[in-house]
């Protein structure tokens, strides 16, 4: 992401700009800032880069996008998200209202916040099964968080414990690069939101979906009804596991 994304498309495409205004209006009751003025302002706010500002901002853009190429007559067969980007994968697929997407997305950044700067991740070039025996020993500090493809693996935890598990690495030539967060998602370090959260998402009333969505939490094709405030917990602790969603689908059909 970067500052200014979307302000040409919200001047010069009428789609964009009216999905841009209906995700501004859906996340008004759980944020204190202006989503529209992210998109339109010349140099946007001092607080885009903080986590419960930067989510919402890329969910709506999400969204929006995914508007953009419908109105063109891109009609998605199946969807998938990555991360966060499931919740508005889940909107997508007509499985969420926007306003449980804006209330999902918000209300979880928000609580993230409060452990901004205490974590880290990286990727490395190893197998999920590979990066699992590398944290042993490490478990109750750093997770596997995602699993990308067969040989590109994120690892999530405190950093000093990070630290000491990739220098372990390079020492190995195995490549390790840092990814630009301080928050440890899918780690340990969301097990203390957890409480939190399934409070906040308690009203979350998810239906069944009308697109296919495939879920980086199982691996597999959901209904869509299992996505309530239960699910986006896990969502947020239990590893990414894009590559399984990724080959569930090419086995389905779906290779385009």
């Amino acid at each position: 992401q970067w500052q200014g994304m979307g302000r040409r498309l919200y001047a010069e495409e009428a789609t964009f700009r009216e999905a841009i205004d209906r995700c501004h209006e859906a996340m008004r009751p759980f944020t204190d800032w202006s989503l529209r003025d992210m998109v339109t302002l010349p140099e946007s706010p001092t607080r885009w880069n903080d986590i419960d500002v930067i989510q919402p901002t890329l969910f709506a853009m999400q969204v929006a996008l995914a508007a953009v190429w419908r109105s063109l007559g891109m009609e998605p067969h199946a969807v998938v998200g990555h991360s966060m980007g499931e919740v508005a994968a889940a909107h997508v697929a007509g499985a969420l209202s926007l306003e449980d997407g804006a209330r999902i997305i918000c209300e979880r950044s928000k609580l993230l916040r409060g452990v901004s700067g205490k974590g880290a991740m990286a990727v490395v070039d190893l197998s999920r099964a590979q990066a699992h025996v590398e944290l042993r020993g490490f478990e109750d500090r750093i997770a596997v968080a995602v699993s990308n493809s067969p040989r590109s693996t994120v690892i999530s935890g405190d950093p000093e414990a990070l630290k000491e598990v990739v220098k372990r690495l390079e020492r190995r030539e195995v490549f390790c690069r840092w990814v630009k967060v301080d928050v440890a998602s899918h780690s340990p370090q969301m097990d203390p939101l957890r409480q939190a959260l399934l409070e906040r998402m308690s009203s979350v009333k998810p239906t069944p979906s009308v697109i296919p969505i495939c879920s980086t939490v199982t691996g597999t094709v959901l209904d869509g009804r299992e996505l309530d405030g239960a699910y986006w917990v896990r969502n947020l602790r239990e590893p990414v596991l894009f590559a399984d969603s990724v080959k569930h689908l090419v086995a389905d059909g779906h290779v385009t």
